[in-house]
């Protein structure tokens, strides 16, 4: 099957409240609450994949005053959640649902499971009420809601709340297949195929992002790394250039969005951090450089293209920071097309970013995360910059290759083969520090 650019918009950028896998875990738990009829909730339990358990620790949830954890997410979903936003399912909570969800998990009334041999997106969720139990299982893509069972009796298809959301792992992987297939030409192709829908859903995103942007530097969310770049410019101890400019506004974005502020991100690939990523330096790159509106839309749209075929070869979720290595490659190939760069010097920003990247892990989603996307912000316009020079990395490098593509497939096979004990071990200290800190 051959894809067209608004079926690759449709399925790879979405607006995201909150870090995405909390809010997964928060749309599973909402989801089985939904086949409960009686008003009291006894018990939550979830069980999820190390990935999922990985990037929803630290991570603020949207509605929890800057609380994170799993329980909380789950809890949160179950009580107060709306799963029709699918991955904005927490839009409805407020703080009476927080302290409803606090006193809930301090009786004990929730409990997370690891399932440390679990590969992919995973969440089962079961719910109990009475004499009734309810059941929910997520796979493969966040908000991918596969089964749903009451009492043991399966009414997925009964629901009309996952009409149609039963395709979306294998429309994904066929997806991802089919993107793997192609080149950098053919995706520099797709942009040539916007129509006025696709520019305005192209549009909606960069303004939601921009909106959590403007947040994090007027607050000072989070870590702050964006505003504090900002308050540095000001005092003249850092210059204002291009790469500043990307770094700042594309760190204050991930301020706010890790704090737990209430304002979606447009994600891309599965992911509101790549979304920040992919779209805000460009945004930064367009105050200094001469362009239309379009040309700025088509830069976006390839960026989202370049992290969705990325993030094909790497999977959805890995060792490998995909905000730095993908989303921040695809900025690169945005940025070049939006200084005037062919399909040449657009392979070699992406090269260059790619070898300057690779070894960037994800230790997951945490407000430290600003600091990775400021980095990656800042050498995607370096990278572009370089490359427009002429400057870039040698295919004779490390695992750069002789092409886009194949260095595109070597950071592939790094990420979904090569860095899997690392996984294991990074998992392994955020659990030995959470067990500790139990303790303590």
């Amino acid at each position: 099957m051959a894809y067209t650019v608004k079926d690759i918009l449709k399925m790879e950028v979405a607006p995201a409240l909150g870090c995405t896998e909390p809010a997964a875990i928060a749309l599973g738990a909402a989801s089985a609450r939904t086949l409960l009829q009686g008003p009291d909730l006894d018990r939550i339990e979830i069980w999820v994949d190390p990935n999922i358990y990985k990037n929803a620790m630290s991570a603020s949830i949207p509605g929890a005053a800057g609380i994170s954890g799993l329980d909380m997410a789950a809890a949160l979903g179950a009580l107060g959640g709306d799963p029709a936003l699918k991955l904005e399912v927490l839009r409805p909570v407020n703080e009476q649902t927080a302290k409803i969800a606090r006193r809930f998990i301090e009786a004990g009334k929730v409990k997370v499971n690891l399932l440390r041999n679990q590969k992919g997106i995973y969440i089962r969720s079961v719910l109990k009420s009475g004499n009734d139990t309810a059941e929910s299982v997520i796979e493969g893509v966040h908000d991918n809601l596969v089964s749903l069972i009451l009492n043991g009796t399966d009414v997925t298809e009964k629901v009309l709340l996952v009409k149609g959301s039963l395709q979306n792992t294998k429309q994904l992987a066929d997806l991802e297949a089919w993107l793997k297939r192609l080149g950098l030409k053919e995706l520099l192709g797709f942009i040539q195929d916007l129509d006025l829908e696709d520019l305005e859903f192209l549009e909606q995103g960069v303004q939601t992002n921009i909106r959590l942007a403007e947040f994090g530097l007027k607050n000072g969310s989070g870590m702050g790394v964006g505003r504090t770049l900002q308050e540095m410019a000001h005092q003249g101890l850092l210059k204002r250039d291009m790469m500043l400019a990307a770094r700042i506004i594309t760190s204050a974005g991930a301020d706010a969005r890790m704090s737990g502020v209430k304002l979606p991100a447009m994600s891309s690939a599965g992911s509101g951090n790549h979304g920040l990523t992919a779209i805000l330096p460009i945004y930064a790159v367009k105050e200094f450089v001469e362009c239309d509106q379009i040309a700025f839309l088509k830069a976006v749209c390839l960026s989202h293209l370049v992290t969705a075929y990325i993030k094909a070869h790497t999977g959805r979720l890995s060792a490998v920071c995909g905000c730095s290595v993908a989303a921040g490659a695809g900025a690169g190939a945005g940025i070049t097309y939006l200084l005037g760069g062919d399909s040449q010097t657009i392979a070699g920003a992406v090269t260059n970013l790619i070898g300057d990247l690779a070894g960037v892990i994800c230790d997951g989603a945490k407000p430290s995360c600003a600091f990775k996307l400021s980095t990656a912000a800042g050498t995607a316009v370096q990278a572009a910059l370089f490359a427009q020079r002429g400057v870039g990395v040698h295919s004779n490098d490390g695992i750069i290759g002789l092409s886009f593509e194949q260095t595109s497939q070597n950071i592939g096979e790094l990420s979904v083969h090569g860095m899997i004990e690392t996984d294991r071990a990074i998992l392994g200290i955020m659990l030995k520090k959470q067990f500790i800190g139990d303790r303590s």
